[in-house]
């Protein structure tokens, strides 16, 4: 939800309507906290929720404990996105790298002392996480309160309240759009635990996915890089500059993604070991190395079409097709493979690469076929629509 930041935020610094930045961000925060707080009771009853979807008991009892005393890292995502958001529209990323660059310190020395030291397990990975979270949090606030951030941060105001609902439905698509992004591949894991080795399944999918997580790190980077610059450039009327940038972060995120791809293929027999010790799940690791590395690819170009999206704000479109390429053609796919025919995992996993090869083929589409002047014109009008102050040198420029 606070992704639809990254289209206002970012359109209104380009069209110099700096001060609404700050209201823009408490009008998320507000959002983003009711938000968590309805789901929390999804946190609280995870358990009892995986149990009735017919989850092994041991996993649905222990996801279900760890998501209890996950609920305050919740929260400091409600905080910390549009936080985020905000700073990004600025090109104020250096400050947010070396805090997060702070914690991620932080955090590995507090994991090792709770969960290995002090043996804490489960418990003390989430007492990491949320410290971590918060501290992250509170650091970035300090930044911006400091009056780092001049105009865009003028102090509280009641203008956060105003035209609440407006901006909850822009919200709501953007949380759509990408959580159906987010969700598609987490899926995998849930349907891993309906295999006839469900143990082996998730714990190989788990390793898979944490590599394709930080293998793609890079490409989220791009991702909110390209949203800012392209939002940027729409809302001060430089269509041609958005283009440009378009072409320069897709190429360099494909070459990124075989390059990291090539590495895992090289080191697919070695690097399983980092995770597990068990020989059928390092074998399982082996034989899914060459899905992973195609999804590194794939999925190293697919975030950065999505920031073009949301730069453009074209998340209510992004989300239907991304309906139709994951959940009606790639989610059945993938179960057709796996379960009708017998493919197990592999089967869900190439069922479920073709729906993002879909989605990211009509994303090229859509953005080869767009007229960047029309959704210039678009981007001045919806900064007026949210509370900026259009000037006529804007239009024009």
């Amino acid at each position: 939800m606070g992704s639809a930041l990254e289209t206002l935020c970012g359109q209104a610094y380009g069209a110099g309507q700096v001060e609404m930045l700050g209201v823009y961000m408490q009008r998320s925060w507000v959002i983003l906290n009711s938000t968590a707080l309805i789901l929390s009771f999804l946190y609280i009853f995870a358990g009892s929720i995986l149990r009735g979807i017919g989850q092994e008991p041991e996993i649905a009892s222990a996801a279900g404990k760890f998501a209890l005393w996950m609920i305050p890292q919740l929260f400091a995502y409600a905080a910390n996105f549009p936080i985020a958001k905000f700073l990004q529209a600025q090109s104020k990323v250096m400050v947010m790298a070396a805090i997060a660059g702070a914690v991620l310190v932080m955090h590995c020395l507090l994991s090792w002392l709770l969960m290995l030291k002090l043996g804490w397990g489960m418990a003390g990975a989430a007492v990491a996480l949320n410290a971590s979270w918060w501290v992250m949090v509170v650091a970035q606030l300090v930044y911006i309160f400091g009056g780092a951030c001049g105009r865009a941060w003028s102090g509280f105001s009641f203008e956060a309240f105003r035209n609440l609902w407006g901006f909850v439905r822009l919200s709501i698509a953007s949380a759509v759009m990408l959580c159906l992004e987010i969700w598609y591949f987490m899926v995998l894991i849930l349907f891993a635990g309906y295999l006839k080795n469900p143990k082996v399944s998730v714990d190989g999918l788990s390793i898979c996915m944490n590599m394709l997580g930080w293998a793609v790190m890079v490409a989220f980077g791009s991702n909110a890089a390209t949203s800012v610059r392209v939002s940027n450039e729409l809302g001060a009327a430089h269509p041609r500059t958005a283009k440009f940038a378009i072409v320069v972060v897709v190429i360099s995120s494909f070459a990124l993604g075989v390059f990291i791809s090539i590495i895992l293929l090289v080191f697919r027999r070695q690097y399983p070991s980092a995770f597990t010790s068990s020989t059928d799940v390092k074998k399982l690791v082996y034989e899914l190395t060459p899905l992973l590395a195609t999804s590194i690819v794939i999925n190293n170009v697919q975030p950065v079409l999505s920031g073009v999206a949301i730069g453009a704000g074209w998340q209510a479109l992004v989300a239907y097709v991304n309906v139709g390429c994951y959940y009606i053609f790639g989610v059945p796919l993938g179960l057709i493979l796996g379960y009708k025919l017998d493919l197990g995992v592999k089967g869900i996993w190439y069922g479920m690469l073709s729906g993002t090869v879909l989605q990211t083929l009509i994303l090229f589409w859509m953005i080869y076929k767009t007229n960047w002047n029309k959704e210039a014109s678009i981007a001045v009008d919806r900064i007026r629509k949210w509370g900026g102050h259009s000037k006529d040198h804007v239009r024009h420029a």
